[in-house]
């Protein structure tokens, strides 16, 4: 990971909306407006960390379908574990995304080749 991407990332987990959304939305997806509830922020406040969170690949987005046939958009965490390792080269950071149980199927399968 480079150094950029590293200071970005962390910038991004010292952030408390960033966290809030991160948390919030690992249990179940949630809309913009429900996240600025729970995360006591205004929703201009929830679209910036959101844009941020999703330039790293942290957050996804989902299309749902509201009872009167309106589309809006959820969001839903990505971000399953970061790990920071110190070596002897320095900082080593891992961060590990979720994945679709199809696609780990895939990978799986194509290591078995």
């Amino acid at each position: 990971m480079s150094e950029e991407v590293l200071v970005d990332v962390a910038g991004l987990l010292e952030d408390e909306y960033a966290r809030a959304i991160l948390v919030n939305t690992s249990s179940e997806p949630m809309s913009a407006t429900e996240l600025a509830e729970r995360c006591d922020a205004s929703p201009p406040t929830i679209y910036r960390r959101i844009d941020r969170l999703r330039e790293h690949d942290l957050v996804e987005s989902e299309q749902e379908l509201d009872p009167d046939g309106h589309h809006y958009e959820v969001f839903v965490a990505n971000l399953e574990r970061v790990t920071i390792e110190l070596g002897d080269d320095g900082f080593e950071v891992e961060i590990e995304r979720q994945t679709d149980p199809a696609d780990r199927f895939t990978s799986l399968f194509e290591e078995l080749r």
